[in-house]
């Protein structure tokens, strides 16, 4: 987990055990109350279902942002699940957790499709058809690759989808550069 103020990173490791409070203290002095938990993985992380049911019992609101690999059953149901479903072009797709796609809660969690081309615009648009997305109050984003040639076309593309889609754009790329970091 990183820390966009500060740009401090806390990382759960498998097989350690981590103690709460020094992050816990760190995140107080921020009198922020939203955490969003993410970087790489976040769920193949040992501890961090219990770390977030205890963000949650401490009242913050929790996002999570997960690459989809690991199943989403352990997670808190306070927790406000961000899922990055694998399209085609990243050549990712057949690591998908689909399952997860049946735990979403409508109004709450949000599907992300990260997209390199038009094929994975209508990728997208399948895999909500396929698995009852659309419609059910489930935020839909299609968030092209930053530098990608075709992103005239994609956001063309976007303005016809669906209800539920929104195009995402990584705007602090396009802004500061896409290697500045704590932005």
């Amino acid at each position: 987990m990183r820390c966009v103020w500060c740009d401090s990173e806390y990382t759960f490791t498998g097989g350690e055990k981590m103690e709460f409070g020094p992050i816990l203290e760190k995140l107080e002095g921020f009198g922020c109350n939203l955490v969003e938990v993410t970087g790489g993985e976040p769920l193949a992380q040992k501890n961090v279902f219990p770390f977030i049911a205890k963000l949650c019992d401490l009242g913050y609101e929790v996002l999570v942002e997960s690459g989809n690999f690991v199943s989403t059953k352990e997670l808190d149901p306070r927790a406000k699940l961000i899922l990055d479903v694998k399209c085609p072009g990243s050549g990712e797709s057949e690591r998908n957790h689909w399952e997860n796609l049946e735990r979403l809660v409508a109004g709450r969690d949000e599907v992300k499709f990260v997209v390199a081309d038009l094929a994975d615009v209508e990728y997208a648009v399948s895999v909500a058809e396929d698995y009852g997305l659309l419609g059910e109050g489930i935020v839909l984003l299609i968030s092209p690759v930053f530098g990608i040639p075709e992103i005239a076309s994609i956001a063309e593309r976007c303005t016809s989808l669906p209800e539920g889609f929104r195009l995402n754009m990584q705007l602090h790329k396009y802004i500061w550069g896409p290697e500045a970091k704590g932005v």
